[in-house]
Order: C-alpha cells, then structure tokens, then sequence
C-alpha cells in the first residue's frame, strides 16, 4: 500500500515513479557535484550506474565516425539519466556531458536491482520509466525520417516548446540558448541548412528571435509541417 502522506515535488522524467518509489530511489543515491564541461561517462564507458540530476543540465551525444556530433538527448533537473537496459553489463553508446554547474545523485546498478527485486511498485514503476524512455527515443528516430529536415527542425522545435517554452505576451519564448549549431547537431543537418530553413519559417511567421532567444508564434504551423501527432508532454521532449 502506497502512502499518501508521502507526497515529495518532482519533475521530468520521473513522473514515472510513485512518491513512495521516489523515496527509495533517493535513498540508495550517492551526491555528487559534476562542474560544467565535464563527462558524466564516455561512449565505451561500462554501464553500471544511473544518475538523478538534481540540479543543472546535461546533454547525451552520439559521435559518428567523421567526428559529428549528434544531440540525442538535452536533459535537466529531475530528469534519470542512463541506459535504460540496466543489467545486461552493456558499455554505453553515448557520452553524457555536463552543461552547467550539476547536483547529480549516482545510483549503481547493484542497488537499482535490490529495489527491482525487493519492491514490486518499484519495479513497476521502473518499468513506466524504460517505456516512456523508450517512446521517447522512437518519437524522435520518427520525426527525423519521415518528414525530411523540414519536418525535423519543426518537431525539434516544439520539444523545446515544450520543455523551455514559456509565455512571453501572444507567444512563447524558449528561454535556454540554443545555437544554429545545437539545432543542426539534433537533427544531423548543416549548420547552413538550418539556417536556410529557420529564415524561411521566420518569413512565414511561424518563429521569431528576441534578444538571441527563439520566440514560437505559430506553434500550429510547425505542428501541420512536421505532422505531428500531439503526443503528450512528457514524450514529445526534447
């Protein structure tokens, strides 16, 4: 029996997890404080922990052999980060890199089994969280194939509607900095190209720029290019 008493705040993408699974997460965590530009593991590195980020920012990338980086993931503050296949001694196919100053709590994978196996709201919980993991990395391999780079750019834009979006007058203002570079490493395109394409929906009024920041104003015309499926919140993330 889950206690109602036991109602924690928490946000991102362990919304999965009940108040009392929560708890029991942040008791096996070990606090660490990761400075920016450093690694919380390297693709090769062995997979035996899961990092909560309590505090900060983190993006996962993907190097391809030419030496491209591809943002896979931009995390922050609440968010579990790690492979979400946990006991299968895996290396990890991507690099995680800290973005800014980060509280992380570090749980190893011989503590997350002992919660799986000891407490099955625990694990069904743990499961919720591997399902909308996986949803989400299934959403973004859709929106980058079938719709060409157009389609891309615009689902990649209304992730970072909905995860940095916030109300500014009529429109929405995402209030992280985010490069032509940064956009062009999410959706594996040129720096020029998504030059181009931003120019050509700014002449269509469908985003704007204010003080260096990108301003949504036509969130239905980036939804109808990108035909977008309206998933929920929490998948359609960037």
């Amino acid at each position: 029996m889950r206690n109602p008493e036991m109602v924690i705040e928490h946000r991102g993408n362990t919304v999965c997890f009940s108040p009392g699974s929560f708890n029991q997460l942040l008791a096996v965590m070990k606090d660490r404080h990761i400075p920016e530009g450093a690694h919380l593991f390297w693709e090769g590195d062995t997979s035996d922990k899961i990092f909560y980020l309590k505090q900060g920012r983190v993006k996962v990338t993907k190097t391809t052999d030419e030496g491209k980086e591809l943002i896979l993931y931009m995390y922050q503050t609440g968010d579990l980060i790690g492979q979400a296949d946990p006991f299968f001694g895996t290396k990890h196919s991507f690099s995680a890199e800290v973005l800014e100053d980060s509280d992380v709590g570090v749980i190893d994978h011989h503590d997350l089994e002992l919660l799986i196996c000891q407490h099955c709201d625990f694990a069904i919980d743990f499961m919720r969280w591997m399902g909308s993991h996986h949803r989400i990395t299934q959403t973004k391999f859709r929106d980058l194939m079938l719709y060409g780079k157009p389609g891309a750019l615009c689902s990649t834009l209304i992730r970072l509607y909905n995860t940095y979006g916030e109300p500014h007058g009529e429109h929405v203002v995402i209030n992280k900095k985010i490069t032509h570079t940064d956009l062009s490493n999410m959706i594996g395109a040129t720096r020029e190209s998504v030059n181009r394409m931003l120019s050509d929906l700014r002449k269509k009024g469908a985003v704007e720029y204010d003080g260096g920041m990108i301003v949504i104003t036509n969130l239905e015309m980036l939804q109808g290019i990108c035909h977008c499926e309206l998933c929920p919140k929490e998948i359609c993330r960037i």
